[in-house]
């Protein structure tokens, strides 16, 4: 199976064009804190369905309050791809799960205190095969252009309990990229810098 990962586009979508495999995943931030239009939410449903796959599956980010406002009234605010939220969806005999949530950023987005991200990271199976979280997990691809730490030392141990093949993310832009990390395939999908410049490509996975 041919896994597309891609995050934290923040309105740069449409200068990936159109991209093709198995699976898409958006791990989050696909739009900025000021956007306040639910039209912003159609044209990057139009972008997912320009795009050649057969399932799309995404997840929030910090930055996403106009999604997280929008799954209020619609908790599946895309024709064309699935949303995720403390969730998860089979397919090609892989089990994908979505969360969020991010630590840190109260007033933004998705956000959870210690004692929230606790509970929710424990929802997450042991038979995932791919997490997909907006939020790195500590110290695994999440080092700020400051030189800030910014992963999730809760996520961490979640890891540790699942195990599962893949595990995507996005937030730290600075940190995109892919390591093995305890034997997890870890990748940081950010599409834009911390200019917020799309510069780095989708990453591609073989499962």
């Amino acid at each position: 199976m041919r896994i597309v990962i891609i995050s934290d586009t923040h309105g740069r979508h449409e200068a990936l064009g159109t991209l093709s495999g198995d699976v898409l995943i958006h791990c989050g931030d696909q739009f900025n804190l000021w956007d306040g239009e639910k039209d912003c939410v159609r044209r990057m449903d139009d972008w997912f369905a320009r795009q050649d796959f057969d399932r799309i599956l995404c997840i929030g980010g910090n930055h996403d309050l106009i999604l997280q406002s929008v799954i209020e009234t619609e908790p599946q605010p895309f024709r064309h791809a699935i949303y995720l939220q403390d969730a998860q969806y089979e397919y090609g005999g892989l089990t994908f799960y979505g969360a969020p949530w991010t630590p840190k950023l109260r007033g933004h987005a998705f956000y959870q205190d210690d004692a929230g991200l606790q509970d929710k990271w424990a929802m997450i199976p042991t038979t995932t095969d791919v997490l997909i979280t907006h939020t790195p997990a500590f110290s695994v691809l999440d080092k700020s252009s400051r030189g800030l730490t910014l992963g999730c030392l809760f996520l961490g141990d979640t890891l540790a309990r699942v195990r599962p093949k893949v595990h995507c993310f996005g937030h730290v832009h600075n940190s995109a990229g892919r390591c093995v990390h305890e034997g997890i395939d870890c990748i940081n999908a950010s599409t834009v810098n911390s200019q917020l410049k799309p510069v780095h490509p989708p990453v591609v996975v073989e499962l």
